[in-house]
């Protein structure tokens, strides 16, 4: 396999992950129990993942 394939994969698993931590974002916001917010920092995490897949992307574009 070459880079640009590593790199595509890479962004998509960032992107997925960037999903994820949205749907746990909302799912957080809907709770019904509001004295337990939850320790996980979903909507960091959705961003930095975010960033992850348009850096990923844009080197895969380059190496191609």
């Amino acid at each position: 396999m070459s880079m640009q394939h590593w790199l595509w994969g890479a962004a998509g698993g960032s992107l997925t992950l960037a999903l994820v931590a949205g749907i746990a974002e909302s799912r957080r916001n809907r709770r019904r129990s509001l004295d337990r917010p939850g320790w996980v920092p979903w909507r960091g995490l959705q961003a930095a993942a975010f960033f992850a897949t348009l850096a990923f992307t844009i080197l895969a574009l380059k190496a191609g």
